[in-house]
């Protein structure tokens, strides 16, 4: 029986939960070994491992994050890029917001004061609500969006926020919005790469990694793990 020392703590963004729990599962199938994961906001979760947290593997939704964990002397070597994040502007199936690349349906929803509740993952410390800013600004809509927004405390509960009706929409990531038990419920378009910087998702090993965990971070870059993150709307990874 394996002890708890085979089952390493993974730190990972939000964004990449549907894909990574799908291969995780593929994982243990395929050699027998398994992996505890923890999923939250990027930001967050370097604060944690320079605490002291256990985690034996980081998955960010941005490169930034990794770099600061490596530049503090945190990880073996610097990583790898698993994964290509996209944004998409999503809505409850019942909202009144009409979706289109450029936002045109939440300006006209904002002028005629009948948008009360938008969402994104807080800026602060979340590459997706980073990215979802970038967007706001970069269509002019950021300064006169802000007393309506709810900011999500990652991406997942933005998600949540956007696709559950509590908002009337939201930016949030690709990934989430396109799971069978998000379509369901809401629609969503997706944003126009040119309106935010690349969300080039990076992981890295961290001191602490085992055998196991240094397994796990081999395994996502095989054929298999790529071909999941692809189901799930994500660009390809690599350096």
């Amino acid at each position: 029986m394996a002890s708890a020392k085979d089952v390493p703590a993974i730190a990972a963004a939000s964004s990449i939960k549907f894909a990574l729990d799908d291969i995780a599962k593929q994982f243990s199938q395929d050699t027998g070994k398994r992996v505890r994961i923890s999923y939250g906001s990027s930001g967050n979760f370097v604060a944690q491992i320079k605490h002291g947290a256990p985690f034996e593997l980081f998955l960010s939704a941005d490169r930034r994050y990794t770099q600061q964990l490596e530049q503090a002397g945190f990880t073996q070597g610097d990583g790898d890029i698993y994964a290509l994040g996209k944004l998409v502007l999503a809505a409850p199936k019942n909202s009144p917001l009409q979706l289109d690349e450029q936002l045109n349906g939440v300006k006209a929803l904002l002028a005629s004061g009948k948008l009360s509740r938008f969402t994104i993952a807080n800026p602060d410390h979340a590459p997706y609500g980073e990215r979802a800013r970038q967007v706001l600004q970069e269509l002019s809509l950021w300064q006169d969006i802000q007393p309506q927004l709810i900011y999500g405390e990652n991406v997942s509960q933005a998600a949540q926020f956007a696709l559950s009706g509590s908002t009337q929409g939201g930016i949030v990531a690709l990934s989430l919005a396109s799971a069978p038990r998000f379509k369901a419920r809401a629609n969503y378009i997706e944003i126009p790469q040119q309106y935010y910087q690349p969300l080039a998702q990076k992981m890295v090993l961290t001191k602490k990694a085992g055998d196991t965990a240094k397994a796990f971070y081999s395994y996502l870059q095989s054929d298999a793990a790529q071909a999941i993150f692809e189901q799930y709307g994500f660009g390809k990874g690599g350096n």
